[in-house]
């Protein structure tokens, strides 16, 4: 989910460099501002934040050899 909303960023950013423009907030929507929150949230992404539950239970439930395959 973090990695989709770095990439929505970088669109962003990439948007506003092509269309040459700040939509009027000069200092809210720069282009250094935009690149440091989508390298954020691509940090946060690879160091597993946000990356769901991970317990047990899961698909496969029984661990050791199953009964009956020989």
């Amino acid at each position: 989910m973090l990695a989709i909303l770095a990439a929505i960023v970088f669109g962003f950013a990439l948007l506003i460099d092509l269309l040459n423009t700040d939509f009027g907030a000069p200092d809210l929507f720069n282009q250094t501002t935009l690149l440091m929150l989508g390298l954020l949230l691509l940090s946060l992404y690879l160091a597993g934040v946000g990356s769901g539950p991970r317990g047990g239970g899961g698909g496969r439930w029984y661990r050791g050899r199953r009964p009956g395959r020989g």
